[in-house]
């Protein structure tokens, strides 16, 4: 009877072992593959990019021009803070302006043989992503760095019956100063300029680090779960560009801070962040 029992726990024992060594292999590949360099250069230059993008290459990587205007309808109107010293409005502290994105200079320098990085570097507040659009990309937070935006949203309506929000449906929203419109999220605005329905994402930007940007569908057109992603919400996986794979972003269009990407997880040049415009009260000299 002993011999039988101590039969069965080695049994478990090796079953143990045996799972544990695949998702130990399975986890290896995964990160070979994602150290795996692939240029992306072809990829730039096929994707759909709104033309007031200048695009200019050398020889490892592409500078992008964008003029921060995205090729698509934009809100009329927009709930904006009632003052600078307001971080984060909402429907009490805002106000309704006339859409006051006005053109920015854009100037960023993008690796085009992007390498992973098994260290991820967190995305700070302003300009992260150039998506094909001709806008920017931002991190899912608001001023304060905690607030997500997509979760945050809210529409007010004035005196004269004007109604505005604070993210369109686009997924995003001017900066009230300095005019300079971006995502937060999945702009179906731009995705609907490459993709049918139900089919797979294409190209819709690039990040700082080099790694292309795609809206929340597979090679096969099914929805991207979170679960299949890491926590810069990137994956090594096959795309329409690159049918035998590459690492890449995944903005879901959910409401939540996996709304965008909040971390790179290519080796990235900080430097080519362009801050968000300053919010909330002047410092006090």
């Amino acid at each position: 009877m002993l011999i039988s029992e101590m039969k069965k726990i080695f049994a478990g024992l090796t079953g143990i072992a045996v799972i544990t060594m695949n998702l130990m292999v399975y986890y290896s590949a995964q990160a070979a593959s994602s150290s795996k360099v692939v240029s992306t250069v072809s990829a730039v230059k096929k994707a759909k990019w709104n033309p007031t993008v200048k695009l200019t290459y050398s020889k490892n990587a592409v500078i992008m021009q964008p003029n921060g205007i995205p090729n698509h309808t934009r809100d009329a109107y927009y709930a904006v803070p009632i003052s600078q010293e307001i971080v984060v409005p909402d429907a009490s502290t805002s106000k309704i302006v006339k859409d006051p994105t006005k053109a920015q200079t854009y100037k960023f320098t993008i690796p085009t043989a992007p390498k992973y990085s098994s260290r991820t570097t967190t995305t700070s507040l302003g300009s992260i992503g150039v998506m094909i659009s001709g806008a920017v990309l931002y991190n899912p937070y608001e001023g304060d760095g905690k607030t997500v935006a997509m979760a945050s949203n809210f529409t007010i309506t004035d005196e004269n019956g004007v109604t505005a929000s604070f993210v369109d449906k686009c997924a995003g929203h001017p900066t009230p100063n300095m005019g300079a419109y971006h995502y937060h999220g999945l702009p179906n605005c731009v995705t609907s300029q490459v993709d049918q329905t139900s089919k797979p994402s294409h190209i819709i930007g690039f990040a700082l680090d080099g790694f292309p940007i795609y809206g929340d569908r597979d090679i096969k057109g099914n929805k991207v779960s979170v679960t299949s992603l890491d926590k810069c919400n990137g994956i090594y996986s096959a795309t329409p560009e690159f049918p035998n794979g590459i690492y890449h972003y995944v903005l879901l269009g959910s409401a939540d801070a996996r709304s965008s990407i909040s971390c790179f997880h290519g080796e990235v040049d900080r430097t080519q962040v362009q801050a968000m415009p300053p919010m909330g009260p002047k410092p006090i000299k």
